[in-house]
């Protein structure tokens, strides 16, 4: 489902927009995304995106233009989750402070990764599939493993995106 106040740039594809949850986002030009995306409130996802299959993007996450997003790849944006309160009352919508992420232009978020929030991806860095981001990605690093550790750069040619 699309929401009526998603805001989508032009020339913008989404493959099935049956089979996605975008609400309350903004959407930059020429953007694609894949099935079974849920890209929430808030989110801003620049120009020239590329967002594969069952991605999930929450609310206080920037992709900047050219970034990459491998299926399966998933964000965050709460420090200290949980369901219940130090009193065991049910959270709600305001029990928790949002911490936002930015992913900078021309990035690439493999298959799988897990990107923490509160962090920033570098311009042109590489998380490798699977990876978990614990901290910040340098700029053109390549990073990989759980926890993510810089292990090349791309500006050497040491590897291409994954997913």
């Amino acid at each position: 489902m699309i929401a009526d106040d998603v805001e989508l740039g032009d020339g913008v594809q989404i493959a099935q927009p049956s089979l996605v949850n975008l609400y309350g986002c903004r959407i930059g030009a020429r953007t694609k995304i894949g099935a079974f995306v849920e890209i929430q409130r808030g989110v801003v996802v620049g120009a020239d995106v590329k967002i594969q299959a069952h991605a999930f993007i929450p609310s206080g996450v920037t992709l900047g233009d050219g970034v990459f997003v491998g299926p399966h790849a998933v964000f965050t944006n709460d420090r200290d989750p949980s369901a219940v309160n130090a009193d065991g009352s049910l959270k709600s919508s305001t029990d928790w402070q949002l911490t936002p992420t930015w992913v900078e232009n021309e990035a690439a978020i493999g298959a799988n990764a897990t990107v923490l929030c509160g962090l920033r991806i570098g311009r042109g860095a590489l998380v490798a599939a699977g990876a978990v981001v614990t901290r910040d990605v340098p700029a053109h690093a390549i990073v990989a493993g759980v926890p993510a550790r810089v292990i090349g750069d791309r500006r050497n040619g040491d590897a291409r995106p994954s997913g």
